[in-house]
Protein backbone atom coordinates (compact mmCIF):
# COMPACT_ATOMS: atom_id res chain seq x y z
CA UNK A 1 0.00 0.00 0.00
CA UNK A 2 1.27 3.12 -0.52
CA UNK A 3 2.53 5.18 1.91
CA UNK A 4 3.25 8.88 0.92
CA UNK A 5 0.76 11.34 0.78
CA UNK A 6 1.01 12.19 -3.07
CA UNK A 7 0.88 8.14 -3.55
CA UNK A 8 -2.42 8.06 -1.35
CA UNK A 9 -3.95 10.63 -3.40
CA UNK A 10 -2.93 9.26 -6.59
CA UNK A 11 -4.49 5.89 -5.51
CA UNK A 12 -7.73 7.63 -4.52
CA UNK A 13 -7.95 9.40 -7.56
CA UNK A 14 -7.22 6.52 -9.91
CA UNK A 15 -10.39 4.76 -8.58
CA UNK A 16 -12.22 7.33 -9.36
CA UNK A 17 -10.90 8.02 -12.58
CA UNK A 18 -11.52 3.72 -12.90
CA UNK A 19 -14.80 4.03 -11.97
CA UNK A 20 -16.04 7.17 -14.45
CA UNK A 21 -14.38 5.55 -17.52
CA UNK A 22 -16.36 2.20 -16.23
CA UNK A 23 -19.63 3.95 -16.54
CA UNK A 24 -18.72 5.56 -19.44
CA UNK A 25 -18.16 2.18 -21.48
CA UNK A 26 -20.90 0.82 -20.15
CA UNK A 27 -22.99 3.74 -21.56
CA UNK A 28 -21.56 3.67 -24.88
CA UNK A 29 -21.75 -0.26 -24.77
CA UNK A 30 -25.67 0.20 -24.32
CA UNK A 31 -25.77 3.05 -26.85
CA UNK A 32 -24.08 1.09 -29.51
CA UNK A 33 -26.63 -1.86 -29.31
CA UNK A 34 -29.49 0.06 -29.36
CA UNK A 35 -28.76 1.59 -32.34
CA UNK A 36 -27.47 -2.04 -33.86
CA UNK A 37 -30.88 -3.28 -32.49
CA UNK A 38 -32.88 -0.74 -33.98
CA UNK A 39 -30.61 -0.76 -38.10
CA UNK A 40 -31.35 -4.91 -37.49
CA UNK A 41 -35.23 -4.25 -36.62
CA UNK A 42 -35.34 -1.80 -39.99
CA UNK A 43 -36.34 1.13 -37.21
CA UNK A 44 -34.03 3.59 -39.52
CA UNK A 45 -35.60 6.68 -38.10
CA UNK A 46 -34.87 5.41 -34.41
CA UNK A 47 -31.53 4.77 -34.94
CA UNK A 48 -30.82 7.87 -36.58
CA UNK A 49 -32.46 10.11 -33.25
CA UNK A 50 -30.36 7.54 -31.23
CA UNK A 51 -27.18 8.64 -33.67
CA UNK A 52 -27.21 11.67 -32.49
CA UNK A 53 -26.74 11.03 -29.04
CA UNK A 54 -24.82 8.47 -29.36
CA UNK A 55 -22.21 11.01 -31.23
CA UNK A 56 -22.08 13.31 -28.66
CA UNK A 57 -21.33 10.73 -26.38
CA UNK A 58 -18.27 9.29 -28.38
CA UNK A 59 -16.60 13.12 -28.43
CA UNK A 60 -17.35 13.51 -24.72
CA UNK A 61 -15.50 10.48 -24.23
CA UNK A 62 -12.73 10.79 -26.70
CA UNK A 63 -12.36 14.65 -25.35
CA UNK A 64 -11.70 13.35 -21.78
CA UNK A 65 -9.71 10.56 -23.18
CA UNK A 66 -12.02 7.78 -22.07
CA UNK A 67 -11.15 6.66 -25.71
CA UNK A 68 -8.75 7.09 -28.20
CA UNK A 69 -9.86 9.74 -31.07
CA UNK A 70 -9.25 7.90 -34.27
CA UNK A 71 -11.43 4.84 -32.37
CA UNK A 72 -14.15 7.71 -31.78
CA UNK A 73 -13.63 8.70 -35.43
CA UNK A 74 -13.80 4.67 -36.40
CA UNK A 75 -17.16 4.42 -34.09
CA UNK A 76 -18.77 7.24 -35.69
CA UNK A 77 -17.89 6.26 -39.43
CA UNK A 78 -18.75 2.64 -39.11
CA UNK A 79 -22.33 3.73 -37.47
CA UNK A 80 -23.36 6.16 -40.14
CA UNK A 81 -22.38 3.78 -42.53
CA UNK A 82 -24.42 1.26 -41.08
CA UNK A 83 -27.18 3.82 -41.07
CA UNK A 84 -26.68 4.64 -44.81
CA UNK A 85 -26.90 1.31 -45.84
CA UNK A 86 -29.89 0.31 -43.98
CA UNK A 87 -31.46 3.88 -45.51
CA UNK A 88 -31.33 2.76 -49.11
Amino acid sequence: MASHESALKAHKQSLKNRERNRQFRSRLRGALKSIRTAIDGKDVTAAEGALKQTVSLIDKMASKGVIHANAAGRYKSRLATRIAAARA
